[in-house]
């Protein structure tokens, strides 16, 4: 429990209260049939639910959404968003009629799945069934992680950052994998903060989910380590009552136990007390028709031929929930101003990260390598770069789906963010510790880094192979959909990666992630172009950044000398690596490990009289985020000949080389052998690339 949360025992529930549930079931049937399209069913039976939460036991400010006191509500089941959109209403989040009346129209506030930064209140963007709760993990582990940084000696409950991590979700976000994944890892670190309340319905949109659904839920979260209850509003299929009382007295017992994750299965009958549609398919995922609709009404002792229509007495009475919580929000506000005046410099952090600064001179800590010709991986330069920043940025944490030596994501001497009984030998760690272990589980680890950004105040990353990206793409997405700052970083990045062989080679990758707007995909040529790309990375906050590391080494270029430009102009996204005298004959564009071709190409070229400038383009995105004038110094207009080298599939080079161009790519899958092999068989080499340059200098004249 909680010191600053409302209380829930004795429940107090008035006719006002029962008045508003009403009111918004038939505002919830009445939005959706305007629009003529949308959820009202689930919307319509979750109504006391959800207003128990947001008027009776959540911790919220409406006149102050970013508060840092504030519960966290997710609606994983995001396709009835009217069951937030109407909490937020009633509760005076800026919503009004209007907007409600407005559902799934141009320009309004109340889309069809609830969007992050589009509407106050709104937490995380939801729609894809499992991503709100899977990214609700990742809330609940930030919750942790950052008391861990600025309070940890409080006495549990005490603390002005203990909160509690609301969800509702539906059957079809407990049958998406990724909550499975998720829910595991949940109970596995003992997340006593996070409360679920699963929406037992028993319909989807194919109807009875007996046609696919029939596993005892509750048995299978009992074996993940989560506290389970069930309240059933059927009584046993006996009759209905919307028993709050009873779901009250779960969420008080949800509070209680701190040590797991609570899962409450709230069996209810969707649509009820709609008359020929509730308990079906029809009413999940359509509108309902003027005649339900007028039944509906009728059936709550309403006007049915009023619409989007609710009493003034009722919405005052609903919007009064910060002050009726004004005793617990007063009490943590003198909690949290003794905690700042007993802890001065986590209270100067705690404004930091509230602000999203990095400190002050931080860039010095960045590491600067040594040139050398046999080089290092950019994944183990990365692992460098994360290890040196660990003291420097205490926001910065993150690991790996279960392959932290080879994603090189463990920071030196840090220990792991484990429950003490969970930890090993090898991975020492504590509950507040910094280093994430998800296990395999690679779609999870995509949501819950998402929900640790969503948390607010610290940095995540997660790491897995390029290859098992294609796990993580529903969540990568999201993260580019919201424009947050999470970080993935993806190794083993091609061909490269050798003997494991095709199934771990990714080939069509890199485009594919680049297809994806609003997402960096950054691949280092060497590590000194690492330590840059961890710096623009950290310093973006305005969408996700995936850094694709390699498995081979790399050389590591002699920066300022040789003719060779500083690694600065990775920030650029592209920049000359080395140039000629004058203008060139031909530009040459590599990649991360395919940029040592390019140059050994140039010296290639320039002994047949051909001056090549090789040009560094670790991330497509910078690069098109430059102004005119500077692309137009990287590659002129005026040069038509133009190569490109990348070890995967060409999609998305012929814009860069033009139609004169030449592409050094990959178009199939990879084998299992030596990466040199690999390259020298499938033509990716600096003898390929000298020779596409010369076809397209023929080609540009």
């Amino acid at each position: 429990m909680n010191a600053f949360d409302p209380v829930l025992k004795p429940l107090e529930w008035s006719e006002l209260d029962e008045r508003a549930v009403k009111a918004i079931k038939a505002l919830a049937a009445d939005a959706v049939e305007k629009v003529g399209n949308g959820h009202p069913g689930t919307a319509i039976s979750l109504a006391p639910a959800a207003y128990l939460l947001f008027q009776k036991a959540m911790r919220h400010d409406p006149s102050d959404p970013d508060w840092l006191g504030r519960d966290r509500f997710v609606l994983s089941a995001g396709h009835s968003s009217l069951t937030i959109y109407l909490q937020l209403f009633l509760a005076g989040y800026g919503l009004e009629m209007d907007d409600i009346a407005a559902l799934r129209t141009w320009g309004s506030k109340t889309p069809g799945h609830p969007e992050y930064r589009h509407t106050a209140g709104v937490e995380i963007t939801t729609g894809p069934l499992g991503q709100g709760l899977a990214s609700a993990v990742g809330m609940a582990m930030a919750s942790r992680r950052e008391r861990g940084l600025l309070d940890p000696a409080a006495a549990p409950g005490e603390s002005p950052f203990d909160h509690h991590v609301y969800v509702i979700a539906s059957d079809g976000d407990l049958q998406e994998g990724v909550t499975s994944e998720a829910s595991s890892l949940a109970g596995h670190q003992q997340l006593g903060n996070l409360i679920l309340i699963w929406d037992d319905n028993k319909i989807s949109i194919e109807d009875d989910t007996n046609i696919a659904f029939t596993e005892d839920v509750l048995k299978r979260y009992e074996a993940y380590g989560w506290h389970t209850q069930r309240v059933d509003w059927t009584s046993g299929g006996e009759g209905y009552a919307e028993d709050t009382d009873a779901l009250a007295a779960a969420l008080d017992a949800a509070k209680a136990e701190t040590g797991k994750p609570s899962i409450i299965a709230l069996r209810t009958i969707i649509g009820w007390p709609a008359p020929t549609k509730q308990n079906t398919g029809g009413i999940h995922g359509s509108a309902m028709g003027a005649d339900e609709i007028k039944g509906l009404k009728s059936a709550l002792g309403l006007d049915p031929e009023a619409t989007f229509a609710i009493d003034s007495e009722v919405l005052s009475y609903t919007r009064s929930v910060a002050q009726r919580q004004a005793t617990q929000r007063e009490a943590w506000e003198s909690a949290f101003a003794t905690w700042k005046e007993a802890n001065p410099e986590q209270a100067a952090l705690l404004a930091r990260l509230r602000a999203h600064e990095l400190p002050e001179g931080w860039t010095a800590s960045l590491p600067q390598f040594e040139a050398s010709e046999k080089g290092v991986a950019t994944r183990a330069a990365s692992g460098k770069v994360l290890s040196a920043l660990a003291d420097v940025l205490p926001e910065l944490w993150g690991g790996s789906a279960d392959l932290a030596g080879s994603n090189n994501t463990t920071m030196d001497g840090v220990p792991s963010f484990v429950p003490a009984e969970h930890a090993t030998k090898k991975f020492p760690g504590d509950p507040y510790g910094r280093t994430l272990h998800f296990g395999i589980r690679e779609h999870g680890m995509g949501s819950i880094l998402n929900g640790i950004v969503l948390h607010g105040l610290t940095r995540p990353y997660g790491g897995t192979f390029l290859q098992f990206a294609d796990y993580m793409r529903a969540s990568v997405r999201l993260a580019a959909l919201m424009g947050i700052p999470t970080t993935f970083v993806w190794t083993h990045d091609s061909i490269g990666l050798g003997e494991d062989g095709p199934t771990h080679q990714p080939v069509e990758h890199l485009a594919a992630l680049r297809a994806i707007p609003n997402l960096d995909v950054v691949r280092p040529a060497d590590a000194n172009e690492t330590a840059w790309a961890w710096r623009g990375i950290l310093e973006n906050r305005d969408n996700p950044a995936g850094i694709v590391l390699t498995r081979q080494n790399v050389p590591t270029y002699p920066r300022g000398t040789e003719g060779y430009a500083s690694a600065e102009g990775t920030l650029k996204g592209g920049y000359t690596l080395l140039d000629t005298d004058g203008t060139p004959d031909v530009v040459l564009v590599g990649t991360g490990s395919e940029v040592q071709l390019a140059v050994e190409a140039r010296a290639i070229l320039a002994a047949e009289g051909v001056q090549a400038r090789v040009v560094s383009m670790p991330s497509r995105e910078w690069f098109d985020k430059q102004d005119d004038s500077y692309r137009e110094s990287v590659i002129p207009s005026g040069v038509k000949a133009r190569v490109s080298v990348e070890a995967g599939v060409a999609q998305g080079w012929r814009e860069v080389v033009g139609d004169a161009g030449r592409i050094v790519s990959l178009e199939h899958y990879g084998a299992s052998a030596d990466y040199k092999k690999l390259y020298a068989e499938y033509g990716i080499t600096a003898e390929a690339v000298a020779l596409a340059a010369k076809e397209s200098i023929a080609a540009a004249s």
